[in-house]
């Protein structure tokens, strides 16, 4: 039986200025367990980021709890955010730089994620010098060389042109998976929700409530988000999230 790593219990949240309160999140509850990927789909601005900024202690509830025991985070964000002055392998080095963690053992975790990402190569060359899907491999490394129990995925690809997204959100969701991680993804991206995520939350409108969790089982002869797609089941989804996320209701 696998081992919840998230308990979220009626999580509210506002956003206060001096021209009043504006709600973002309203009685949100669901649990994570260790090995799932999640997807959050819902409006534009309706409060994904701001749930994953909860989840990961940049904000403090209103109400609610948010149970995380002592499960390590990792964010990932839209932008690979990587320093253009230090080489990629300072770039990946710089959390145990910062949490002094910079040890022979933890060197040799990220040698051999730069070798199994692809990037050994190109360790000692510039963000510059990098493609986009390149930069935001050398950030997953970056977050994972930390060894996060939990990582949050705060839409990573949606940088990328659309065939690079395909190539590297299937690549480092594989990665994630073989690794045994636990991810949340933040998506607009319906496809890319149902391609890659084993259960996807629908929110919805601003004040975000949780208006559908669902489970994902594809049949495909291969991996990736593109066979994915060619799933019998897959149109099904795709139907069912529009529905919902455009008439605000649960089919």
């Amino acid at each position: 039986m696998h081992t919840t790593v998230l308990n979220i219990r009626n999580l509210s949240y506002s956003y206060h200025s001096l021209k009043g309160e504006t709600p973002a999140l309203s009685h949100i509850t669901f649990s994570v367990r260790q090995g799932d990927f999640v997807a959050i789909v819902g409006p534009s601005g309706c409060g994904k980021s701001t749930l994953l900024s909860l989840i990961a202690g940049l904000l403090k509830p209103e109400e609610g709890s948010i149970e995380k025991g002592n499960s390590r985070i990792g964010y990932m964000l839209q932008h690979d955010h990587l320093l253009e002055w230090r080489t990629i392998y300072r770039n990946v080095c710089l959390g145990l730089e910062i949490n002094h963690c910079r040890t022979p053992e933890n060197l040799a975790y990220i040698d051999s994620l730069l070798k199994e990402y692809d990037l050994e190569m190109f360790r000692e060359k510039y963000p510059s010098e990098l493609s986009g899907g390149m930069k935001q491999r050398a950030a997953l490394i970056r977050t994972m060389a930390l060894k996060p129990d939990l990582l949050l995925l705060d839409e990573p690809f949606s940088a990328l042109d659309y065939q690079t997204r395909l190539q590297v959100s299937g690549d480092i969701c594989d990665k994630i998976r073989q690794a045994g991680k636990t991810a949340i993804l933040i998506t607009h991206d319906l496809s890319e929700a149902i391609s890659l995520a084993d259960r996807i939350l629908v929110l919805t409108k601003r004040p975000a409530s949780i208006l559908d969790d669902i489970p994902v089982q594809l049949t495909v002869k291969e991996a990736g988000p593109l066979a994915a797609r060619q799933a019998p089941e897959y149109g099904a989804y795709f139907d069912k999230l529009w529905k919902e996320l455009n008439h605000g209701t649960r089919c």
